[in-house]
């Protein structure tokens, strides 16, 4: 994990000297994941009757937004990336940015109310004998931007009798980092009844003092970990009896997140990594036994590819473990051009301990790009200041066979009052010395775009054919010295491959993580309706046609697979949607237009028809 002695980020930006170019990591205008991820928790928001002692939640599912069970609203973001030690994996991250990702309406340089996270009805219809307490962990900042002094996180009870909140405690920024826990006793009456609520604030403020609006950022993180509200509790009670795991699993790669199936194939022996790395803790006081034990499965082939147990260990009290389990493995099966392998890690603790947090869950994706970053994005990078005009930022891959670039997918995060939505130049260079040389391929004027798909990249088409061999760079030049914000993952350093170049010089950034940009390789992408060439495949039958908001396929035309997908590109070959087959597909999400409807099985087209949207 990143050091906070590497983590330069710039955090207060007022205090920039822009008089010079220079690389800027700033933090984040929107979040891509919650744009449309806001829409499903509404959906599957469930109001429960007043929920029963304990209250407990450490945020480790797979969900972006809180369990809907325990909580009442969704502005909060449940991630493993904007924070280090923590004390299971997924923590909630309180920010600027509304539950649609965006900077919420009401945000300024003076402190404005911010986000919520708010407890479903609780029966607290007890004696204050009882000893009820509430207990979490909260920490400012993290690897995000630490909260300033009027920046605040505040709790509040609700008195269900009075209708009416109370303030209860609050922490304001400063410059501490770590975890700390707090555990507040609740014994007054107006609280100990039935359809109690509590819930937490954060109080943000934006930088005040920036000549360039596309820099204006989100800011002012606290993240709060292991919510514990239950009853027969004393003012001590802050150790959990929980083994958990604290990180992610990550690619098994050795040094891409994602590639594409033929290239992995060409350099398996050395690519493949042979451990499974692991983080986990012992929160007891007392040594605790486990097992580990792993499973990878071909997603395609639906098969287990491998499992094995990695042993039983004993672990000490409050102790943290970094574990890499010896892996004889290789990815490999029976498909030409894609693969998709989970790969599943447990640990066998004791039945008392919280089953939550015990497992992991990582997709090994290889399709038809290349990738370094993890699809997060924690912050903005760009070149700002005089000078920045004409500078150039370049990020180096290496194709392991001969090939055809076809596009160029960069996340560009959003940007205060649309700052950085400007032209810039698309490039692809190839090699020179451990430098880009000769330009293979340039697009001017193209524009800064944010995706719509929940992944926030956009993609840009090759014009023509680009064959690239060997190493190969991707990037862009600068048409203004506007701070062009594209989506930096902080948690996956670049390893040397991002360098920038300004007045006449290419540079090594200085920063450690990585820009989010990805070249596609390979077929010739669906760039437009004309280039679809199903003569030999199944016409899709769906109704209604033109739809609205849902529509119907005759599955029967379909062979009885789970592996199907239904892809939705528009005529400009972007995919828009791509889910998991069933009967009723909602497409309420597209605009209005003219699309293609396709059918993959295993990663190849079974079926197509064109989809006309209305309002």
């Amino acid at each position: 994990m990143i050091k906070k002695s590497l983590l330069y980020i710039i955090l207060f930006l007022s205090c920039l000297d822009l008089a010079k170019s220079q690389e800027l990591v700033i933090g984040l205008q929107s979040n891509p994941f919650l744009k449309n991820e806001n829409e499903k928790f509404a959906e599957t928001k469930d109001l429960a009757d007043t929920l029963e002692l304990p209250l407990f939640d450490d945020f480790s599912g797979s969900d972006i937004f809180p369990d809907s069970k325990k909580w009442d609203d969704d502005y909060v973001l449940i991630n493993n990336t904007y924070t280090e030690d923590q004390i299971t994996t997924g923590v909630v991250t309180f920010d600027a940015l509304d539950n649609t990702g965006r900077l919420y309406d009401n945000a300024y340089s003076i402190v404005f109310e911010a986000d919520h996270l708010t407890s479903q009805p609780i029966n607290l219809n007890y004696s204050a004998t009882e000893n009820i307490r509430i207990s979490f962990y909260y920490q400012p900042g993290g690897l995000a931007d630490i909260p300033e002094e009027n920046d605040s996180l505040t709790l509040q009870f609700f008195a269900p009798v009075e209708n009416k909140w109370y303030p209860v405690w609050k922490a304001t920024g400063g410059a501490y980092s770590d975890f700390k826990i707090v555990i507040i006793k609740i014994d007054k009456s107006r609280f100990l009844k039935k359809g109690f609520r509590f819930r937490f604030i954060n109080y943000a403020s934006l930088s005040s003092n920036l000549s360039d609006p596309s820099m204006v950022s989100n800011c002012d993180q606290w993240n709060i970990d292991y919510v514990l509200l239950d009853k027969n509790r004393n003012a001590g009670d802050t150790i959990f009896r929980d083994v958990a795991f604290r990180y992610p699993l990550r690619s098994l790669l050795k040094t891409h997140e994602a590639m594409p199936w033929k290239h992995f194939r060409q350099i398996y022996l050395q690519e493949m990594d042979t451990v499974i790395s692991i983080h986990y803790r012992n929160n007891d006081t007392i040594v605790r036994s486990v097992t580990r034990i792993f499973e990878i499965w071909d997603v395609y082939k639906n098969t287990l590819a491998k499992s094995f147990s990695a042993g039983t260990t004993n672990i000490d009290p409050l102790t943290n473990v970094d574990y890499n389990a010896n892996l004889i493995y290789t990815f490999n099966t029976d498909n030409n051009d894609s693969a998709l392998f989970k790969v599943t890690g447990w640990l066998m603790t004791d039945v008392f301990d919280p089953k939550e947090n015990d497992t992991l869950v990582y997709y090994q994706k290889f399709s038809n790009y290349f990738a370094f970053d993890d699809g997060s994005a924690e912050g903005g990078y760009g070149i700002s200041g005089q000078g920045a005009r004409n500078a150039m930022v370049a990020y180096r891959f290496k194709s392991y066979m001969l090939d055809t670039l076809r596009a160029i997918r960069i996340c560009f995060n959003d940007s205060y009052l649309n700052a950085n939505l400007r032209a810039f130049d698309l490039k692809v260079w190839d090699d020179n010395n451990g430098v880009p040389g000769n330009v293979l391929y340039t697009h001017e004027g193209a524009m800064v775009e944010q995706a719509e798909s929940i992944n926030g990249f956009y993609t840009y088409f090759i014009r023509g054919k680009v064959a690239v061999d060997d190493i190969f760079y991707v990037g862009w030049k600068q048409r203004s010295e506007t701070f062009l914000n594209a989506g930096f993952d902080i948690n996956t350093p670049n390893e040397g491959r991002q360098l920038f170049w300004i007045n006449g010089t290419w540079n090594q950034s200085a920063v450690s993580g990585s820009i989010m940009i990805r070249p596609v390789v390979g077929k010739s992408i669906i760039t437009s309706i004309n280039d679809l060439q199903y003569s030999n495949k199944t016409k899709l039958h769906f109704w209604p046609n033109p739809a609205n908001d849902y529509i119907t396929f005759d599955s029967q035309e379909l062979p009885v697979s789970d592996l199907i997908y239904i892809s939705v590109f528009d005529l400009q070959g972007r995919q828009l949607l791509n889910v998991p087959f069933s009967e009723r597909i909602d497409i309420s999400s597209l605009r209005e237009g003219i699309y293609i409807v396709v059918a993959n099985l295993n990663g190849r087209s079974i079926g197509y028809n064109r989809l006309v949207r209305i309002n």
